[in-house]
C-alpha cells in the first residue's frame, strides 16, 4: 500500500494467510527442480523466481530484499560461480520506479508474465554493461598512472585527474570545473592545467577561451 493511511492506495493484495505455507512448499520445490530443467532458460528462471516470490509476499516486510537474494541466486546457479562482477540488485534499485511499475501491472493481470521477463532482461543486460564499463574504467586508470609519473603533480592535480579516471567529466574538464574540484582560485587553475596539458596528463581542445575543455589522452 502507499498514500495516506486514511486513504491508502492498494498495490497488490497477497494471498491468504491459510495457503501461504503450502505455496511457499511448492515454490521451493520448484525452485529446487528447476535447475536441472533443460527446457528452462537459467536466466529467464531468476526473473520467475523473483516475481513468483514477490507475488507470494509471505513476510510483513523485508519480501523484496529476499526476493533479490533469491534472484542473485538463481544467476549464480546460472553462471556455475558464486563471485559476478554486475550487481543486479543495484540496476533496479537504480530503476526502481518502473521496476516497481512493471511488477505491479505483472501482478494486476493475467499469467503472461513476458513483459516483467522482458524487462528483467533489460536491466539484467544494462547490469553487465554497467560492469564492463566499471571495468573498462578501472584497467584504464590503472595503466593511466604507469604511464605517468604521480610525483610529477601536486594534490589537487591528482585530486581532478583521479575524478576524470573514475568517470567524471566524460566530455571533458573546463577551468571552472577544475577550480570547483580542486578549490583554488581561477588563475591557479589555468597554471595547473597548463602544465597537466604540457607534461601530456590532459589534452585540450582547439576552442579556446573559456570554451576550452581537456580530456584524459589515449593510453
Amino acid at each position: 500500500m502507499s498514500g495516506r493511511i486514511d486513504k491508502p492506495i492498494v498495490h497488490f493484495e497477497g494471498p491468504a494467510a491459510s495457503v501461504i505455507h503450502a505455496e511457499i512448499a511448492q515454490f521451493i520445490q520448484w525452485f529446487n527442480d528447476s535447475q536441472h530443467d533443460a527446457l528452462l532458460d537459467p536466466l529467464l528462471r531468476a526473473g520467475i523466481a523473483h516475481l513468483w516470490f514477490l507475488t507470494l509476499h509471505p513476510f510483513e516486510d523485508g519480501n523484496g530484499r529476499i526476493g533479490r537474494l533469491i534472484m542473485d541466486l538463481a544467476l549464480a546457479q546460472a553462471e556455475g560461480n558464486t563471485v559476478r562482477l554486475y550487481a543486479m540488485s543495484r540496476t533496479i534499485n537504480k530503476h526502481r520506479q518502473r521496476y516497481y511499475e512493471v511488477i505491479e501491472q505483472t501482478q494486476k493481470g493475467d499469467v503472461d508474465i513476458t513483459r516483467w521477463l522482458i524487462w528483467f532482461v533489460e536491466m539484467l543486460q544494462l547490469s553487465v554493461q554497467e560492469a564492463l564499463t566499471l571495468i573498462e574504467q578501472t584497467v584504464f586508470k590503472a595503466r593511466y598512472w604507469q604511464h605517468f609519473e604521480q610525483s610529477r603533480l601536486n594534490a589537487e592535480q591528482i585530486k581532478v585527474l583521479n575524478r576524470m579516471l573514475d568517470g567524471d567529466f566524460s566530455d571533458g574538464i573546463n577551468n571552472s570545473q577544475y577550480k570547483a574540484v580542486a578549490s583554488i582560485s581561477r588563475a591557479t587553475a589555468t597554471r595547473h592545467l597548463a602544465q597537466l596539458t604540457s607534461l601530456g596528463f590532459l589534452e585540450a581542445n582547439n576552442a579556446g577561451g573559456r570554451s576550452t575543455r581537456y580530456k584524459l589522452p589515449a593510453i
